[in-house]
């Protein structure tokens, strides 16, 4: 019930994840043709950003994809052992799911095998960012990590951006600490934690969103990365 609550407040600054805005689709997937394989690909939310000349095929794990998202693929696979043959796609996408791997590094290798040489893969991972989809919640990368596993699976990196202003981050993660706390708290003493929560949480939003519009950002706090790699 407190869910499907919260649902109802997504797009205020009442709720808990309101800085993270819309999911966004990654630049320059609109223009992308040919083949492409969406992992993780859950609702299917990025196919309706595609050409409709593209050929489309979403992958999910039925673990995560079944029991979390209902999940609608194509295929039911795992990512570290893609049942594709060499070379086979022009793009793939994979975002906010190499968190969710036992073995990133393998999902990382799968993804060069199967993409084309020239080909482009659009990937997205959360870092600071509290635990979610237990147990199937595994690892964070810095910066500097996607960059050393991409390099290993003989990716290279064409763009790499933070998500969030430092700001926003940090009042992201406040907005989490209220929330979570107060859910995770146990009876009736549950809804009386949350009905503060739910203004300390808007004049968190309001006022980390305000700062980051005048003060300046820093580079070493996001709250994930997006990177856009191309095969050698």
């Amino acid at each position: 019930m407190l869910r499907k609550f919260a649902s109802y407040l997504k797009r205020t600054p009442l709720h808990p994840q309101w800085l993270l805005g819309k999911r966004k689709v990654p630049s320059g997937l609109k223009n992308i043709q040919g083949l492409i394989l969406d992992i993780g690909a859950a609702d299917r939310w990025i196919e309706k950003y595609l050409s409709t000349t593209v050929n489309y095929i979403a992958l999910d794990y039925p673990a995560t994809g079944l029991n979390m998202y209902k999940a609608k693929p194509s295929v039911f696979a795992d990512a570290a052992q893609l049942p594709f043959r060499d070379e086979q796609f022009d793009a793939i996408v994979c975002l906010e799911v190499i968190e969710h791997v036992p073995n990133p590094q393998q999902v990382l290798n799968e993804i060069s095998r199967t993409l084309k040489k020239g080909g482009q893969v659009w990937l997205s991972m959360p870092f600071l960012y509290p635990l979610h989809d237990a147990p199937f919640d595994f690892q964070r990368f810095t910066e500097y990590g996607l960059r050393r596993s991409a390099t290993v699976a003989g990716l290279e990196v064409v763009r790499l951006q933070k998500s969030e202003h430092s700001i926003q981050t940090a009042g992201l993660l406040a907005c989490l600490a209220v929330a979570g706390g107060a859910y995770a708290t146990k009876g009736w003493l549950k809804y009386i934690y949350l009905i503060p929560a739910i203004f300390i949480i808007a004049i968190i939003n309001l006022g980390s969103w305000l700062l980051s519009l005048m003060w300046p950002d820093w580079q070493h706090m996001s709250h994930g990365y997006s990177i856009l790699l191309k095969k050698l």
